[in-house]
């Protein structure tokens, strides 16, 4: 099934199941309120949500209308978590071989991940606002996963199984505020600013064959200013799978229902497949070039993230923004 969130009925907006072609949409209140109230009684709610997807794709939902997607807030407009790995060694590989850093061995058997912003996201069609185009402004098109309550010290086997959503993010991030930053040794603050989610959340199953070894395998597509930029296989050159990145966010605390984890930004070994982040672009620039060509992301600048299924048609609705002043 396919769930969203309309922005109404307060700041966690109102729970939506919308159909598989994502053309109709029918409001789950009398399920639950929000999809935070749904993950909190998942083992109740989902079937009950299962059964309202069934009518709604038959053609058969009492009070089913259009979707209009500007009408979408953030599936999760807000988050009890956001942890956000880097499981793609490709992108961390030629980053720090730009730089004649070499990856450390711990990078293969241990993710990186940190704690990011999930106080707020951004919906679908709501813009990217940043105070200076002189922060240097990037996307990071990115697969994540939602989970119910996750116990302490899980094993991957056991993550799994509580991994219930997927979507997508635009990763937001500002790439001359980053070094000085981690130079502190204290992590990320003001260069990862709110991030954009999906229209919708899926469950695994919806994906049918693409979801397997706990992998998206599809290609995550984005466009810059309407012209191709990048169709990274999402399937590929996963160092973790995220069973092992839920398990190792829960290593030493619980998740709470709603966690969302967050696999990096997809990046392939085969550079002909484009990018993701224009931080990888300018990366493959730099090793070939001696330096990059390709400019951050300024006001007025459009992009589009989006993963179809084999036969073309969208799975996760189009993230879709403009890169906005703040005033």
């Amino acid at each position: 099934m396919k769930l969203g969130s309309l922005k109404e009925g307060g700041r966690d907006g109102t729970l939506i199941v919308v159909s598989r072609n994502l053309t109709q949409a029918v409001k789950a209140t009398g399920i639950a309120a929000t999809m935070q109230a749904a993950l909190e009684d998942w083992s109740n709610t989902a079937p009950r949500l299962n059964a309202l997807s069934d009518e709604l794709n038959a053609g058969k939902a009492s009070g089913a209308f259009a979707l209009d997607v500007t009408k979408l807030a953030a599936p999760l407009p807000r988050a009890y978590e956001f942890v956000d790995g880097s499981a793609y060694l490709p992108h961390v590989e030629r980053v720090r071989r730009a730089r004649g850093a070499e990856v450390p061995e711990s990078f293969y058997v241990d993710p990186l991940m940190y704690q990011a912003t999930s106080a707020g996201f951004l919906g679908p069609r709501d813009p990217v606002v940043v105070p200076s185009e002189d922060y240097g402004i990037d996307l990071e098109a990115e697969v994540v996963v939602v989970t119910d309550d996750v116990p302490m010290a899980v094993t991957p086997e056991q993550a799994a199984g509580h991994i219930q959503l997927v979507g997508l993010v635009n990763d937001v991030s500002l790439r001359n505020l980053i070094p000085p930053e981690l130079a502190k040794g204290f992590g990320f603050l003001q260069s990862k600013p709110r991030s954009a989610l999906s229209p919708v959340f899926v469950t695994p199953d919806e994906l049918g064959d693409a979801w397997q070894d706990e992998k998206l395998h599809l290609p995550m597509r984005t466009w810059l200013n309407g012209k191709w930029f990048g169709e990274a296989e999402c399937g590929v050159d996963m160092q973790f799978n995220f069973a092992q990145l839920v398990a190792h966010a829960a290593k030493t605390r619980p998740l709470s229902a709603g966690a969302i984890v967050g696999s990096g930004t997809i990046a392939n070994e085969d550079t002909s497949k484009g990018a993701s982040c224009l931080a990888e672009q300018r990366t493959v620039e730099t090793l070939r070039d001696g330096k990059p060509s390709t400019p951050f992301l300024k006001f007025g600048d459009t992009l589009r993230i989006e993963i179809t299924d084999k036969n073309g048609a969208s799975i996760f609705g189009a993230i879709e923004q403009a890169i906005a002043p703040l005033k």
